[in-house]
């Protein structure tokens, strides 16, 4: 999803973490997570867990929230090195 949109054209933006009030990110990072997390049917992790993981990566910048407008839609995804 960080190439260019190949309807558009455009890429998606960046949101920085400062610019979302912590109750707003919580609220991502946990639907995120139950959307989006693949595990064993045992269940390694609890949900505060998954969040906490996520927000680990995204504040030592290993991933990113991003915004697709043509979707209107965000996501977190790996950065690119």
């Amino acid at each position: 999803m960080h190439s260019r949109d190949e309807v558009t054209g455009e890429e998606p933006l960046e949101i920085p973490l400062e610019r979302i009030s912590p109750e707003t990110l919580a609220r991502m990072l946990e639907e995120f997570v139950t959307r989006d997390w693949c595990e064993p049917a045992n269940g390694e992790y609890t949900l505060e867990q998954k969040v906490e993981q996520v927000l680990r990566q995204l504040r030592d910048r290993q991933a990113m929230i991003v915004f697709d407008q043509a979707s209107e839609t965000w996501n977190i995804i790996p950065r690119q090195p």
